[in-house]
C-alpha cells in the first residue's frame, strides 16, 4: 500500500510517499481502504514541528477520513464489508470530559494518521459515513465539523436567533457557519478578502466583514447587533484576535478557543471576562458522542462541507503547501484512488 510519512525531520519538504505492507485488524478491529482524507491546520503544524516538537517520528499525518470496510476482526457485528465509514479523532474519546489518555490517542500525532492507503482503527473508534456525502465531504467532518458542533452545540448552546461570529474562512469557521445556519442563528463572518466574504454570502452569511477596510471588526459585531455584541464567537486567530474576540462578545456569551493562526502567547485583559461574566472554553475536537450528534444534524438539514481543492495522493507536499499557504476557501482533500 501506498502511504505518505514524515521520517528525516520536520518540514513539508520531508513528508516521503513509501510503499509498505496493508495493515491487518485483530479482534474488535476493522481495516478501513481509505478514500480521502482531509486537512486541517494542525495537520501543517505538527508536520512542521510546531504543533509538538517532541513528536516522536516517523510519523503518518493527518486525523481525518473516509473509507469504506474491507475486512472485519473476530467480536465485530456493527459494521458489515462495504460500510462507509470515518475514524474518530481520539478514538479513545468515547464520552464524557477530555482525559489525558484520550488526548493521547489523537490520530496525526501523538498516533499515526489517516494519510495511507489502509489503516486499522477498533470498531467503536469509527462511525458511519452519512450517505448524501461523497467521500471528500465524509472526510471533512472528523476534526473540523465534530469541533464547529461541539463549540456551538455543546458548549454555546446556540438557539434559533442567536449570533455567531466566525472569524476567517477556513475549515472550522465553514463547517460552523453551516451548522450555526442549521440552527437558525444569525451569522457575522471576518475576512480580508472581499472575493472570499463573497461566497460565504452564498453559503448563507448575514453578515460580512471585511477587515481589510474595517480592521476593528468587534466594534462592528456590536453595530450590527445594537450595540449588544454576539452570543458566540468561534475565535480561530489566536494571540492577535482573542481580546478582539471578547470584545465582540454580549454579556454571558461565550468564546470558543480553537485555533492559534496569529500565535499562541498574548497579553489579555481580563476584565470584559470577569465583568460581563463571559465564558471562555478551549476546544478539543469531540467524543464519539459528539460525533454522533454531529451526523444526526448533518443527516437532518443535508449539510455538507466546502472544499476548496482535491490533490491525488502523489501530490500530498503540494496540498500540504496550498493548505499552509492560507489561500483555501474551507477544506483542502487529498483523494487515494
Amino acid at each position: 500500500m501506498r502511504v505518505v510519512s514524515l521520517n528525516n525531520g520536520f518540514g513539508i519538504e520531508n513528508l516521503a510517499l513509501e510503499t509498505r505492507e496493508p495493515p491487518t485488524c485483530g479482534a474488535n478491529q476493522v481495516l478501513i481502504r481509505v478514500r480521502a482524507v482531509s486537512l486541517n491546520y494542525r495537520d501543517v503544524m505538527m508536520v512542521r514541528g510546531e504543533y509538538n516538537p517532541r513528536q516522536p517520528l516517523p510519523l503518518v499525518p493527518c486525523s481525518d477520513a473516509a473509507g469504506e470496510v474491507t475486512a472485519l476482526g473476530g467480536g465485530v457485528t456493527e459494521f458489515a464489508m462495504g460500510d462507509r465509514v470515518c475514524p474518530l479523532f481520539a478514538p479513545l474519546w468515547q464520552k464524557g470530559p477530555l482525559t489525558r489518555e484520550a488526548q493521547r490517542s489523537a490520530l496525526g500525532g501523538p498516533r499515526s494518521g489517516t494519510l495511507s492507503e489502509y489503516i486499522v482503527a477498533d470498531a467503536d473508534a469509527v462511525v458511519r459515513a452519512p450517505a448524501h456525502l461523497s467521500n471528500a465531504e465524509a472526510a471533512c467532518l472528523p476534526c473540523t465539523f465534530v469541533t464547529a458542533y461541539r463549540a456551538l452545540v455543546e458548549f454555546g448552546q446556540i438557539k434559533q436567533g442567536n449570533s455567531v461570529v466566525c472569524q476567517g474562512t477556513g475549515g472550522v469557521s465553514l463547517a460552523a457557519l453551516c451548522i450555526a445556519k442549521a440552527l437558525g442563528a444569525r451569522v457575522f463572518i471576518t475576512s480580508s478578502k472581499a472575493h472570499k466574504l463573497e461566497r460565504a454570502r452564498a453559503l448563507g452569511a448575514d453578515a460580512l466583514i471585511d477587515t481589510s477596510l474595517t480592521p476593528d471588526w468587534a466594534k462592528v459585531v456590536r453595530e450590527l447587533s445594537a450595540g449588544e455584541g454576539a452570543h458566540h464567537v468561534i475565535e480561530v486567530g489566536g494571540a492577535q484576535t482573542l481580546q478582539d474576540a471578547i470584545r465582540a462578545t454580549r454579556m454571558g456569551g461565550s468564546v470558543s478557543v480553537i485555533g492559534v493562526l496569529s500565535g499562541a502567547v498574548s497579553e489579555l485583559d481580563v476584565r470584559p471576562i470577569l465583568m460581563q461574566e463571559l465564558r471562555v472554553q478551549g476546544v478539543f475536537v469531540g467524543t464519539r458522542a459528539t460525533f454522533e450528534g454531529l451526523l444526526a444534524l448533518v443527516d437532518q438539514h443535508r449539510l455538507r462541507p466546502q472544499i476548496d481543492r482535491e490533490f491525488p495522493l502523489a501530490e500530498a507536499r503540494s496540498a500540504f503547501e496550498f493548505a499552509a499557504s492560507g489561500r483555501a476557501f474551507g477544506k483542502i482533500v487529498i483523494t487515494l484512488s
